[in-house]
């Protein structure tokens, strides 16, 4: 508590993006345009998964929670990213600044492990089919969706807790335009050292675990794909490989950004990006550009909805 009681720091001000104004105005309007598309093609994906009996599989029960992660793991930065590049003067209280902090790792690690379990779905389906309906049934399902947010959550309040404990008497400006744990605790009034090492190996852990776990399964599943025929070898390859871009769009600026010791790089901010704009958009755009189920299923709806 001793370390708590030495905050001082009420606020903290973002850099932002850059430091033109003409160019804030200017990524404004892109921006703003990808986060509605974002919220709306993720719910597109929630509300046909959920309204269509076709999709009502494991598969796709993870591909809606996947969804679902997506919308909130973008609203927690990108709608105070949008109303800063609109003011000169980017500023969030203390105690918001560590709930936005929490909420993106929460959100953040429970889409590393659903990422980590459609892969094991997917193995399970592809190189032993026979076992899938047992080993995969929908509480199972539901128990690794359950799992996957207390992982989370666990993960989310060691990151959280490890940066509150620090004391934070001054400077109090990020070098970022959202609150994440290694910006935060360079402004803490001490030593941070071992701190920072406890949470690169907490991080980095996880997503190089996880990652690795991925890299395996898939590959895995490639060998597998030589007893296949030819139909089921292009059915495989064409739901893997949605997959994989999936897994390579996240997982990549997640391990440049979390696996690193306490350093920072002039493209930080791009990938940063890149992690909390775009990756969220190109979820839904890679599963339903890429899958005809999907396609055939929001046909059927739309025509559903005409009908009646």
């Amino acid at each position: 508590m001793g370390a708590l009681n030495q905050t001082r720091v009420t606020e903290f001000v973002f850099v932002g993006l850059t430091d033109s104004w003409v160019l804030e105005i200017l990524f404004f309007i892109p921006f703003t345009v990808t986060y509605i598309l974002t919220l709306l093609g993720n719910i597109v994906i929630v509300v046909t998964i959920v309204f269509s009996p076709r999709l009502q599989t494991p598969m796709y029960f993870f591909l809606s929670n996947l969804s679902f992660i997506d919308i909130c793991h973008s609203s927690v930065t990108v709608p105070k990213m949008l109303e800063g590049l609109l003011l000169e003067r980017k500023s969030i209280s203390f105690d918001n600044c560590i709930t936005q902090l929490f909420f993106l790792h929460l959100f953040a690690c429970a889409e590393i492990f659903l990422l980590t379990i459609m892969a094991y779905d997917r193995y399970v389906a592809i190189c032993i089919p026979l076992s899938y309906p047992s080993v995969m049934n929908m509480k199972v399902c539901v128990q690794l969706v359950f799992a996957l947010w207390v992982g989370g959550t666990v993960h989310s309040l060691v990151q959280t807790i490890l940066t509150i404990r620090l004391p934070y008497c001054g400077p109090n400006i990020i070098d970022s335009y959202f609150c994440d744990v290694p910006p935060v605790i360079k402004l803490a009034c001490t030593d941070t050292y071992l701190t920072g090492i406890l949470i690169v190996s907490n991080s980095g852990t996880i997503s190089l675990t996880c990652f690795l776990a991925l890299v395996t399964s898939y590959t895995v599943i490639l060998f597998s794909l030589r007893k296949q025929s030819a139909e089921g070898r292009r059915k495989a390859l064409s739901t893997c490989s949605s997959h994989f871009m999936v897994v390579a769009l996240f997982f990549g600026p997640c391990i440049f950004l979390y696996t690193r010791p306490d350093s920072s790089f002039s493209i930080d901010k791009v990938v940063s990006v890149f992690y909390t704009v775009v990756t969220p958009l190109l979820n839904p755009l890679i599963y339903t550009l890429r899958n005809e189920e999907v396609k055939n299923a929001m046909k059927q709806l739309r025509q559903r909805r005409i009908c009646s």
